[in-house]
């Protein structure tokens, strides 16, 4: 759900999908663009209908039946009320006692229709703090934010899911970009630190920063390591705690550690490179 469909899910009468008992449920974007459109009609005609009625008041009150005497001060019209316009000729009624150089001030009140409008936002004011603050049944920000954050995680693992689906240790191959390697940074933090150190200098597991490997040097061989793990040496199969993108992202994390030579390395234990043992 996007920042538009949002805001006007929000409004009375409008829900998001899954909501109970909307007047108007907006599934799509085309159903937010027929609520606006519809919206905007309906303020259209209604501003139409105002000007409408107030030409016909006009009208009728400079067409008088013949022989019916004008009044001495023509009334304002229904219009001119609510637009809140007097004539030039009935100015001398607006103005105020004093004057400056000779300039007139007049008092001239607010328009009807601001002070509708103005009225209309404390009325919208009140409402919203019902709904939202005292009846609590409207999304504030915060929940706003955990829903959207909700919804981009599950977007987050079906592309994921889609992602990871193609990937197998006879597809894989090193990611290099800085993002993916972040990732795998965090996840060899989280997982692998124990056995093979905080910089994969080696601990119980084997150092993963040198020319020596015990089960194959190259991406295939790394992601199927760590895919199936070695349970006879006690490292344990992660395939079920991660997905395939994950496992290559720590795959290509490790060999990105090659040669940075951390202290307190482990000795080398292996074969070089690695490529006789990943050929087997």
């Amino acid at each position: 759900m996007n920042l538009s469909t949002t805001l006007f899910t929000n409004l009375p009468g409008f829900a998001a999908p899954g909501a109970e008992s909307p007047l108007i449920q907006i599934k799509t974007t085309e159903d937010l663009v027929l609520a606006v459109i519809l919206g905007l009609l309906a303020m259209a005609a209604g501003l139409l209908l105002v000007v409408t009625l107030g030409l016909y008041f006009s009208v009728r009150e400079w067409i008088k039946p013949a022989g019916e005497a004008k009044p001495a001060v023509e009334p304002l019209t229904l219009w001119q009320r609510f637009a809140g316009l007097v004539p030039l000729k009935r100015e001398n009624e607006l103005m105020m006692e004093h004057s400056y150089d000779g300039i007139q001030e007049l008092d001239n009140p607010t328009p009807p229709w601001f002070m509708l409008l103005f009225y209309g936002t404390i009325a919208i004011g009140l409402v919203y703090l019902v709904v939202y603050h005292v009846i609590g049944d409207g999304d504030v920000m915060v929940q706003e934010y955990t829903q959207e954050v909700a919804i981009a995680e599950r977007q987050r693992e079906i592309y994921l899911k889609k992602v990871a689906g193609s990937i197998n240790e006879n597809t894989v191959t090193v990611v290099k970009d800085a993002p993916a390697i972040e990732s795998g940074k965090a996840l060899f933090n989280q997982y692998c630190t124990a056995c093979h150190g905080e910089s994969a200098e080696g601990k119980v597991g084997p150092n993963l920063t040198d020319e020596y490997w015990l089960h194959g040097g190259n991406i295939k061989a790394v992601f199927h390591t760590i895919a199936e793990g070695v349970p006879e040496k006690g490292m344990v199969p992660w395939k079920k705690q991660l997905n395939p993108l994950q496992i290559q992202q720590v795959a290509s994390y490790i060999l990105n550690l090659k040669g940075t030579n951390p202290p307190n390395a482990k000795e080398p234990q292996g074969e070089k490179n690695g490529e006789a043992v990943a050929a087997r």
